[in-house]
């Protein structure tokens, strides 16, 4: 996976989303996913092969990446992510998958390989995550035992993940709160008419219409 995206760079630091060809990379195509950061520290799947599908025992297009982490990694794994794309630089990962009830013992290994979007922004990710074992069943999640950040540029520096970056349950707080809905705005008050603030107001600008009557209802 490295060697591809190496090869569609061109002589760019980073390679484009848009250069990524899923015939070039047959061979892992099954192991690929294509990542984009929705928030500081967070990812969601836009693409996966059919090894991680096999992994959660379900469709992964949309979820979060950080869905095949347990709980007490996710942190360390937000500030990793989050550097691959400030950085941006490669990160490396090393996964295991705890034995459980007909959940044999997995070990993992992880990718993640910083794209430009479309925009010329680093918001994208080719990875590539590999489980060995027997799969048991889904879902699968793992701890991060151990990662690794190498420059994109040999001899160049890194950005060491630090846990001063927002992580995973802050990005997706601002994800959210950028993307609710907004409450509609009320309408202006209508001029010349009073305006009630308490129930009681309210109450004392109510008005017993009497129905209008003519001549000939009053004849009859």
């Amino acid at each position: 996976m490295r060697e591809y995206w190496n090869s569609i760079r061109k002589g760019r630091a980073i390679p484009a989303r848009s250069d990524v060809d899923p015939r070039g990379i047959a061979r892992t195509l099954d192991y690929a996913f294509i990542l984009e950061r929705i928030a500081p520290g967070a990812g969601r799947l836009r693409l996966a092969g059919r090894h991680l599908i096999d992994l959660m025992g379900m469709e992964v297009r949309g979820m979060p990446i950080c869905a095949f982490l347990n709980t007490t990694s996710r942190g360390r794994f937000s500030d990793v992510l989050e550097s691959v794309f400030k950085a941006p630089q490669i990160a490396r990962l090393t996964l295991h998958g705890r034995s459980d009830y007909a959940r044999p013992q997995l070990a993992g290994q992880m990718l993640l390989l910083p794209l430009r979007s479309d925009l010329g922004d680093v918001t994208r990710a080719l990875g590539c995550l590999v489980a060995e074992g027997d799969t048991g069943i889904p879902p699968r999640r793992f701890d991060l035992v151990d990662d690794e950040v190498i420059p994109i540029i040999d001899g160049g520096t890194t950005l060491a993940p630090s846990p001063s970056t927002i992580g995973f349950a802050e990005g997706m707080a601002d994800f959210a709160k950028r993307n609710e809905p907004r409450a509609p705005t009320p309408p202006p008050p209508l001029r010349g008419f009073p305006q009630a603030e308490t129930p009681e107001e309210r109450r004392a600008l109510f008005r017993v219409i009497q129905p209008v009557t003519d001549d000939r209802d009053r004849s009859s």
